[in-house]
């Protein structure tokens, strides 16, 4: 068959033959029609994140839409290495396929699976969000925020604060959702940048904040935290990390942050959400589509461009091979 290989780690996928896949017990073989190419994608095939199972060569491709054997049109997740959901066909454990409803095109359930999945999993199965409550979306301009701006707003949310490095993106998100927009630019070049962020954080978070989604990490993770020490006290915040778009591993934060203020600090990942939460995620995001208006930009590429389009990918607009 032919599929995007892996040969190494930090590897660009090369377009190729590799081995039919035969289906083990419990298993179906996947006619893969469309698969997106995430962070989380990329950061599987290179080796770098934490799950990653270091076996090459392999296919690249953690997820997809395709048909099972005897014709349903399906969501699968989480195929074991060497094949991967970037290939013509992929055989996966039968239990982590979902059905795709008719309204649900296979680009846009393709593409918004991942970034749907991780708002859901971060403000539901984690965060716990109720009716009534202030998110702040930390990362907001990037794909999975603008998809969780709009699912904090569907689920209830009574005000939502983005925030961002890019200003003209952020007054974008308003008209998805967001009630308020911080921009932040955390960088040597503006010495006061961290201290500038904190003082508009401070003021946003004045009325109240009760659950922060944080998808960068770094820097923005700490001065949030930071502000919510100085500011929230005695009042309940869960701090949800999700994702790590600044590309700063670690922070240096002081226990005195966590002892002066009732600031809980979670994960929301694989490994700490189930596989079956995570389906159970998507699943809700499918059916959320169409009521909650949600959109995300898609670049459709075949698979066959794989090379060209691998490094060069942002995620906005999401790239979706089509096999």
């Amino acid at each position: 068959m032919k599929a995007a290989i892996v040969t190494a780690a930090s590897k660009t996928p090369v377009y190729g033959d590799f081995d039919n896949p035969v289906a083990k017990d419990g298993e179906e073989v996947i006619s893969v029609k469309a698969a997106a190419l995430s962070n989380f994608t990329k950061s599987r095939a290179s080796g770098a994140h934490y799950s990653a199972a270091g076996i090459f060569p392999a296919v690249a491709g953690m997820d997809g839409v395709g048909l099972t054997q005897d014709g349903r049109r399906v969501y699968f997740a989480m195929p074991e290495a060497p094949f991967g959901s970037l290939a013509e066909l992929c055989p996966i454990n039968a239990r982590r396929c979902i059905d795709i409803p008719d309204s649900l095109d296979d680009i846009t359930a393709a593409a918004i699976a991942n970034p749907g999945m991780s708002a859901l999993a971060g403000l539901v199965e984690r965060g716990k969000l109720m009716a009534g409550e202030t998110v702040l979306v930390n990362g907001a301009t990037g794909t999975a925020g603008r998809v969780a701006v709009q699912l904090a707003k569907y689920l209830g949310a009574a005000r939502v604060i983005a925030t961002g490095r890019n200003a003209a993106e952020l007054e974008e998100i308003k008209q998805i959702g967001a009630d308020t927009v911080i921009p932040f630019a955390l960088d040597p070049t503006n010495p006061s940048g961290a201290s500038d962020y904190e003082k508009a954080l401070k003021a946003a978070f004045a009325d109240r904040i009760d659950l922060v989604l944080d998808y960068l990490w770094g820097q923005s993770a700490t001065t949030i935290l930071l502000a919510l020490a100085k500011t929230v006290e005695e009042k309940p915040v869960r701090f949800v990390h999700v994702g790590g778009a600044s590309r700063e591993a670690n922070i240096e934060l002081s226990g005195a942050v966590l002892r002066s203020a009732a600031i809980t600090l979670l994960g929301s990942g694989v490994g700490s959400v189930s596989r079956k939460g995570l389906l159970d995620s998507i699943s809700k995001v499918f059916e959320a589509v169409g009521p909650a208006g949600l959109k995300i930009a898609t670049h459709v590429v075949p698979l066959s461009n794989v090379e060209q389009v691998w490094e060069k990918a942002s995620g906005k607009p999401r790239v979706v091979f089509t096999i």
